[in-house]
């Protein structure tokens, strides 16, 4: 049986998309699950997180892609990264870039990536891919191959706003490519319990947006724990396991479990008004 491909995207930068892709794909691995990373950001921020410095001298998506696209053969086997929290990567690099401007003359462009995992899809139970922040060739792979996408949203004032435009993106992906992509929910992340502006956000958000699309039970506080642990290559979990983040993405693992295929259907162009 083939594992569940996750998206984890939203153009906006800074809704903690890498930190989510880490911390989710360690926790539904404490839960029994194989999981596969897939670091699908040129700036390598994932790759980096996990402690992988010297990106531009490893293997990488990049590899992947470019043998893909030139109708070469790679085993993808040899690009996987075999962390020590028990989970596997496919890391990234600059090379990327060069790889996104590639795919606008290549054919069948929009599949080259599900191309590429076709032979690692039945190893896993959950492939998670950290979108880059940009709708381009590189997201729209991602959406192409994807069964779900998660979306980070930032607990500040409007910040569902930036959401229009990925909505009607998914919106066609589904109905052009990928007729079985669902979004399965908004997560809400950097949450500062301490203001009152935050906590009003999140209720405005689940107010405003909960009966257009799913909003996760769990929330992701901030916490400087989590800057820290990403700076000497390590999730929440193995830096400080009884932090409030690890609790929290333990339970939006269970979330996930959970889910297992039911979203909403979405009408993404009303999402926004």
């Amino acid at each position: 049986m083939n594992g569940r491909i996750i998206a984890i995207a939203n153009q906006k930068g800074g809704v903690g998309k890498t930190t989510t892709t880490l911390n989710l794909g360690v926790a539904l691995s404490k839960l029994n699950k194989k999981v596969l990373l897939i670091d699908f950001d040129p700036q390598s921020d994932l790759t980096v997180s996990l402690g992988y410095y010297d990106v531009d001298n490893i293997p990488s998506v990049a590899n992947l892609m470019e043998a893909s696209i030139s109708d070469r053969y790679i085993n993808i086997k040899d690009v996987i990264l075999h962390h020590k929290e028990n989970i596997d990567l496919i890391p990234a690099n600059l090379d990327l870039s060069a790889v996104s401007l590639s795919l606008v003359s290549a054919m069948s462009r929009e599949y080259t990536l599900k191309n590429c995992l076709k032979d690692v899809r039945k190893d896993y139970d959950y492939i998670l891919i950290d979108c880059n922040p940009s709708l381009d060739m590189l997201t729209l792979n991602a959406l192409s191959c994807a069964d779900k996408v998660i979306i980070p949203v930032q607990s500040q004032y409007l910040a569902a706003k930036a959401m229009t435009q990925l909505m009607g993106t998914i919106s066609r992906v589904k109905r052009q490519i990928n007729p079985n992509l669902e979004v399965s929910g908004i997560l809400l992340t950097l949450i500062d319990e301490r203001t009152k502006l935050s906590k009003e956000t999140c209720v405005t958000l689940q107010e405003k947006y909960s009966n257009l699309i799913k909003i996760f039970d769990t929330k992701i506080p901030s916490a400087i724990k989590v800057a820290e642990a990403t700076k000497v290559g390590k999730s929440i979990f193995n830096y400080e396991p009884k932090n409030k983040v690890a609790l929290a993405y333990m339970n939006f693992a269970k979330e996930v479990v959970k889910d297992n295929g039911k979203s909403r259907k979405q009408n993404a162009p009303t999402l926004i008004r």
